[in-house]
Parts: structure tokens; C-alpha cells; sequence
């Protein structure tokens, strides 16, 4: 039961993330853009050293290594279908096309939340460690996206009440993936080794066709270093982790 708290309040601490947004109203665009920058660049050094420093390692060591690695594609595959078939793009800088894309972007932040909880859930079953800088991960990744849902929805015509409420809500998902995830894996332990490299197929997704074109846009020299920095700096934090809590 222990495992399930720490499952319950790490879905439940990213998930109030999603609060997040309404700060960026009180922020300049010029500022904002900076910082989600730097947000970014962090984003996807986690998220590439969650998959290749902590996912992967830990489902090679009881999985065949063809099957993980085909379960890597599976993973990375599965993600792009959900964001072709739901039009889903994450919105870093809130200029996305709204209206109807609005509602869709609700149900791709759900799906997307859900199997952030199952990926959580199945990294504390492995071990606490494990899951703690998973969810790290995740939690980093969030917030440059939350920053963005929010914007759509505001951008979309909602109230900044009725956007905070649906973005928190949606945001729970995760909890839910959580708890189902918990039960799924504590029954059917053979089913982590096939749950760690389908995330690890997500994470690299996330990072190299969404978070890394979006550090290449930017043209200035030193704002791209900078920002490549971080990155690495992102690698390297969960590279600590690694030798530190595992």
C-alpha cells in the first residue's frame, strides 16, 4: 500500500501543475517565451536521459533486448498516431490554432495524462528511486505544456476560471492512470517490462519531434547555446539521480 501513496501523490503533485498557467497572465510575452525556452531545452534533457539513463536500464535488465527495443518503437509509434489522429500539439508559446482544436487538445491532454500515470505508476512498482526520477521527468516536461494548454483554452474563449478548471481536471488523468496502473503491475508484474520501454518510446518521442525543433527555432546564437546547455544540464540531472538513488 505504500507503493500506491507514493503512486497517488506523485500523479497528484504533477497533475497540480496545471495551476501553472495562470501565472504566465501577470508575465510579458517577451519573458515568457525566454523562460519557456529554458523550460524546453531542461524538458527534453530529461525526458532523453529518463528514457536512455533510467527506463531503458532497468527494463534490459529482466526483458529480452530485441523485445525491449521493439517495444521502444512500439512506444514511440503509438505517440505519433495519438497526436496525428487527435490533431494534439503541445502549444510552448500559446499560438496554436483554436476553436474546435481547443476541445481536441482536451482529449489529447487526457490520453496523454493517463499513460503518464501508467508509466509512473509502473516505474514505483520497479522501485522507488525509479520512480521518483521518472516522475521528475515528467513533472518538467509538464510544465512548458501546461503553460501552453492554458493558453489555448484562453485564446479558445474560456474564462480563466473555466480554463484552470478543465486543465486541472484533465490533469487528473494521471491519477487515475496512477491507481489503474498500480493494480495492472502489482497483479501482472511481466507487464513493467513491456510498460518501461513503451515509456521510454513516448519520452524519446516527445523530445525529438516536439522539444528539440522547437530549441532549433531559435535563430540567436547565444540564446541557442544557452538554451543547449540546459539540455545537456537536463541529461546530467538525471544522470546524477541514476548514480545517487538507484
Amino acid at each position: 500500500m505504500l507503493t500506491l501513496l507514493y503512486i497517488f501523490l506523485a500523479t497528484f503533485v504533477v497533475s497540480l501543475i496545471s495551476f501553472i498557467g495562470i501565472f504566465t497572465l501577470t508575465v510579458k510575452e517577451t519573458s515568457l517565451n525566454k523562460i519557456v525556452l529554458v523550460l524546453v531545452g531542461l524538458s527534453a534533457g530529461t525526458l532523453m536521459g529518463g528514457a536512455f539513463l533510467h527506463l531503458l536500464p532497468e527494463a534490459l535488465e529482466s526483458g529480452d533486448v530485441l523485445n525491449v527495443f521493439l517495444v521502444v518503437l512500439v512506444g514511440f509509434i503509438v505517440f505519433f498516431i495519438i497526436e496525428k489522429v487527435l490533431h494534439w500539439r503541445h502549444c510552448h508559446k500559446g499560438h496554436c490554432d483554436v476553436h474546435t482544436f481547443q476541445y481536441m487538445n482536451l482529449v489529447g491532454d487526457s490520453i496523454h495524462n493517463f499513460i503518464d500515470g501508467l508509466i509512473m505508476a509502473a516505474s514505483f512498482v520497479v522501485s522507488v528511486p525509479l520512480g521518483l526520477s521518472t516522475t521528475f521527468a515528467i513533472a518538467v516536461h509538464e510544465i512548458p505544456q501546461e503553460i501552453g494548454d492554458f493558453g489555448v483554452l484562453i485564446y479558445g474563449g474560456f474564462s480563466k476560471r473555466k480554463a484552470l478548471t478543465l486543465n486541472f481536471l484533465i490533469a487528473l488523468t494521471a491519477v487515475i492512470g496512477g491507481i489503474i496502473g498500480y493494480f495492472v503491475a502489482s497483479s501482472l508484474t511481466q507487464i513493467v517490462v513491456y510498460i518501461l520501454p513503451f515509456a521510454a518510446g513516448g519520452f524519446l518521442y516527445i523530445a525529438a519531434t516536439d522539444l528539440v525543433p522547437e530549441i532549433r527555432k531559435e535563430l540567436d546564437m547565444k540564446k541557442s547555446l544557452f538554451t543547449i546547455f540546459i539540455f545537456v544540464v537536463g541529461i546530467v540531472i538525471m544522470w546524477y539521480s541514476k548514480i545517487v538513488f538507484e
